[in-house]
């Protein structure tokens, strides 16, 4: 499955643009495939064209006690040398695997890592082959002290595939691990495989988007870089701890990078993670905490609504928590050419990808479970100064495609020699740790505008947002409550804001009439007030008027 690297290139008025970007993209056959799938099937296209790099690390010289410092200062050397890549450097028997042979390899359960220590959590290996191709170093940290993990065929069952374990070579690496935590030895808590990708579960025990470990010129016209992490150490967790402790080195022509993550399971498993990052070259977009999801079809837009299934969604919406405190939904969309937003800020509160409707009744998918899917909060700590969170929507004509990313990224220039550090927190599971006090968007739709019964002489199209929780259900019948609705072009329309009883909410219904024949995007906002007081969170949206000739009206024959 190739996808089109580079969508049509548009100018949007009014600081948004439509760039060309790299495509990712994932499949679901499996779990494992639906971990990574696609995505890193796409990733191994885009670095063939700027490879990875994975090579044995020097411990820490004898006496000295691995640590981040350590880490840190190995990342930076690094960083001021050549890159240099491994990948493909596989033996012939794993080079070329379909994905079926791939399927065939096991991690053995008795090999796991702790398995016979007093521990919370347990690791497993992933093994290398199909699209892993560049080999991962993964050590075991034991009291400061670090020891590579050298390849056996023993830890492998290898089932029906033509692959000989025992023809391997014993320093032939990994392809990434996952953990399980002690409630259940048998499915995954997180899991890290590809790139710099990887993957946690809430208690919902359900696998959805996926987060990074660093972006590098997304959505630019020209291929996406994607730093890998080449080297691994898993801390053995101290007996009782509830926190099991990673730290990965990073690797690209443009950057390295040292991180450390601590990751507590959880209702929301929390992950606390500290990033120095070291150019070696400039860096025209970074991304900072970089999150990929999935948005095909979903309640505001049916452009691909040819599936069985209302809706199909990895999450629904972009929340942002701004510096000043201002509060925003922006749900996503599936457009038909790539689409590029920058939301300035200075010093985010936070910001994530999340899959607000949790109501299986509106995917009807017992298969994937799309309103058991995570979302994913990110919570600086510390102060980030000036930047923008960026959103990338990237047409997709179906679920395998991952075609969602968003991240931070920082305003001064990324230049050669520099270091940048970066702390945050990451909360995966169903609902964040912290949410808007204020009315929050629960849905939101889109249709033809105009009065129902009456010709429309023009076209329009309509926006309905609902709003529920907060103050709303102290809302007098006498209170008047308003919607405050702003567009960057057209006209408003028919505009509306009343009580919505079965969500003890309100409903803010409008049209926006473009201006012309244009199909330039317009940017709109909307939040609810009382007397100039707001009452909601702010809902933001971007919408595309469609071309003139696809401007149907749908008048009833009857019409006059």
């Amino acid at each position: 499955m190739q996808p089109n690297l580079f969508p049509e290139q548009r100018n949007v008025n009014r600081g948004t643009r439509l760039i060309p970007s790299s495509v990712e993209a994932k499949s679901h056959r499996g779990r494992l495939q639906r971990m990574v799938g696609s995505v890193l099937l796409t990733c191994s296209v885009l670095l063939s064209l700027s490879a990875c790099a994975a090579s044995k690390v020097s411990t820490p010289q004898e006496g000295e006690a691995f640590s981040y410092a350590w880490l840190k200062g190995y990342a930076h050397t690094l960083a001021s040398g050549p890159y240099v890549s491994h990948k493909g450097e596989l033996p012939k028997s794993l080079q070329g695997m379909s994905w079926d042979d791939y399927q065939q390899f096991h991690y053995k359960k008795k090999a796991a890592m702790w398995r016979e220590d007093d521990s919370e959590f347990r690791a497993e290996l992933f093994h290398l082959g199909l699209y892993f191709d560049t080999p991962v170093h993964i050590y075991e940290l034991d009291g400061g002290k670090a020891e590579l993990i050298e390849y056996s065929p023993s830890m492998f069952d290898y089932g029906k595939s033509k692959v000989k374990g025992s023809q391997l070579p014993k320093d032939l690496g990994f392809a990434g691990f996952r953990m399980q935590f002690n409630t259940d030895w048998q499915r995954d808590v997180v899991a890290f495989l590809g790139a710099s990708y990887f993957r946690a579960v809430g208690q919902e025990m359900q696998y959805g988007l996926s987060a990074r470990g660093l972006a590098v010129d997304t959505a630019l016209p020209k291929p996406e870089e994607f730093p890998m992490f080449t080297h691994f150490w898993l801390e053995k967790p101290q007996p009782g701890s509830n926190i099991a402790t990673v730290y990965a080195l990073l690797d690209s022509p443009s950057v390295t990078g040292a991180y450390r993550f601590d990751i507590e399971p959880g209702e929301r498993l929390k992950m606390k993670v500290d990033v120095a990052i070291y150019p070696r070259k400039a860096i025209e977009r970074l991304g900072v905490a970089p999150l990929t999801s999935m948005y095909m079809v979903g309640e505001n837009d049916r452009r691909t609504g040819y599936d069985w299934r209302p809706e199909i969604h990895d999450t629904d919406g972009l929340a942002m928590h701004t510096g000043k405190g201002e509060w925003i939904w922006r749900p996503l969309a599936n457009p038909e050419n790539l689409r590029f937003n920058a939301y300035s800020d200075e010093n985010p509160k936070g910001f994530g990808l999340l899959q607000r409707d949790r109501n299986f009744d509106h995917y009807q998918d017992d298969g994937v479970f799309y309103e058991k899917r995570p979302s994913l909060w990110i919570e600086p700590t510390g102060n980030w100064g000036k930047g923008s969170v960026q959103l990338v929507e990237i047409p997709t004509l179906d679920e395998t495609f991952d075609n969602i990313v968003a991240f931070w990224n920082p305003a001064e220039p990324i230049l050669p020699g520099q270091e940048l550090l970066y702390s945050y927190n990451m909360y995966w599971g169903g609902i964040p740790p912290v949410q808007s006090p204020r009315a929050r968007v629960v849905d939101t739709f889109t249709g033809i505008g105009g009065v129902v019964g009456q010709k429309r002489k023009y076209y329009s199209k309509r926006f309905v947002v609902d709003f529920a929780g907060g103050t709303l259900p102290m809302i007098g019948k006498d209170t008047q409550v308003k919607a405050v609705i702003t567009a960057s072009e057209g006209k408003v329309e028919i505009e509306s804001a009343r009580p919505l009883a079965s969500i003890n909410g309100y409903r803010a219904m409008f049209d926006v009439v473009p201006p012309g024949d244009g199909t330039e995007p317009i940017n709109l906002r909307v939040y609810l007030e009382v007397d100039g007081q707001p009452l909601s969170e702010t809902w933001m949206y971007q919408w595309t008027p469609p071309a003139k000739d696809d401007r149907e009206l749908h008048n009833a024959g009857h019409l006059q």
